[in-house]
């Protein structure tokens, strides 16, 4: 079997990663901000039921430093580059998400370059194809980018189309061989394999604990974390992947208020604190002018940005699960992980 490089891999998607991969056989390393975090992430991996043992080792590697990457890279067949910033709010400066995100693909890109890396797997966003766009009846494909001089472009988003834009530019023009595949998943849910959630769960777990008393008209696409990361694992190393890139999504649009509901239906013991209503269109403009955090939203009430998964499905056999078994299945574990302690 290959060895791997996963980058995050504390992360939600990085953790579900390197388990993967450990049950396919595979020799993984992982990088980390600091090698302090690799107790938790052995503690997550021991909750999804693995032991890896000594297939499994740790480095220390920042997204904003060269230090650490050409030791992280060397030997790996492969490097699923998972690693980027995620804001929990509103970043004080764009560059502040930006910088890393786009400096950092390009360090991993640089240094599996050199290492003689086989392929790398990014791990973009669906935001990449469908922001700065309005609703439309068709669902957007591989084909289509967005359109970063949008003004409802949030930083996040930003990060991600510069940093997905830079990686094709490197490989076209500097890639001397390496072969690189992206994946744009939507909103990703799932089980959490430890306490500290990823920005798409505490969505769940806001409505769970009360901190969401209405839902905004807002719609998303949701896709579990496991699929996601089957999907990057097929375009690791399935010979239709080069050059590619590939949306991971579980179906049509659900908004806030039916994430709502379809908790309620599934969730009844822990219904009591879950949102009741829609909330009006200008009840949360008038909340914006109060909460920062709400204005982030007012470019999105109402906007409904499908997504097609039929490359993927067609390309590498990809079969992903329902998006109301992703979102429950984040619920069930973030109920079950309310009385552990937080990593550090």
């Amino acid at each position: 079997m290959s060895t791997v490089l996963v980058t995050g891999g504390s992360g939600f998607v990085g953790s579900h990663s390197i388990l993967q991969l450990l049950s396919a056989g595979h020799e993984v390393r992982a990088t980390v901000r600091s090698l302090a975090r690799e107790g938790g992430v052995r503690a997550m991996l021991k909750e999804g039921g693995a032991e890896p043992g000594d297939r499994l080792s740790f480095i220390a590697a920042d997204l904003e430093s060269d230090a650490g990457w050409p030791e992280a890279v060397v030997g790996c067949d492969y490097v699923l580059h998972v690693a980027s910033p995620f804001p929990s709010g509103a970043p004080k400066h764009q560059d502040e998400l930006i910088v890393p995100a786009r400096d950092g693909t390009l360090r991993v890109l640089r240094a599996s370059r050199n290492a003689g890396v086989r392929r790398v797997v990014v791990t973009s966003s669906f935001a990449t194809v469908c922001h700065g766009h309005k609703s439309r009846k068709e669902a957007f494909d591989e084909t289509n980018w967005a359109d970063v001089s949008s003004g409802d472009v949030d930083p996040y988003a930003k990060s991600k189309i510069l940093a997905e834009h830079a990686a094709w530019d490197f490989v076209s023009k500097e890639g001397d061989g390496l072969e690189l595949s992206v994946i744009n998943p939507v909103a990703v849910f799932g089980p959490a394999l430890g306490p500290n959630v990823s920005t798409s769960l505490g969505i769940v777990k806001s409505m769970l604990d009360g901190a969401m008393p209405g839902c905004p008209r807002i719609y998303f696409g949701a896709v579990d974390v496991r699929d996601v990361v089957d999907l990057h694992i097929r375009a690791m190393t399935h010979p239709f992947a080069k050059g590619e890139r590939f949306i991971a999504s579980a179906g049509d649009c659900i908004s806030l208020y039916d994430v709502a509901k379809l908790l309620k239906s599934r969730m009844d013991a822990h219904a009591r604190n879950l949102p009741r209503f829609q909330l009006p269109d200008w009840l949360v403009r008038l909340a914006a002018l109060l909460d920062p955090r709400v204005k982030e939203a007012i470019p999105h009430l109402g906007v409904v940005r499908n997504a097609t998964s039929e490359k993927a499905e067609r390309m590498l056999d990809w079969a992903p699960r329902s998006k109301e078994e992703a979102i429950v299945a984040s619920a069930e574990s973030l109920v079950k992980g309310w009385s552990r302690p937080a990593l550090q």
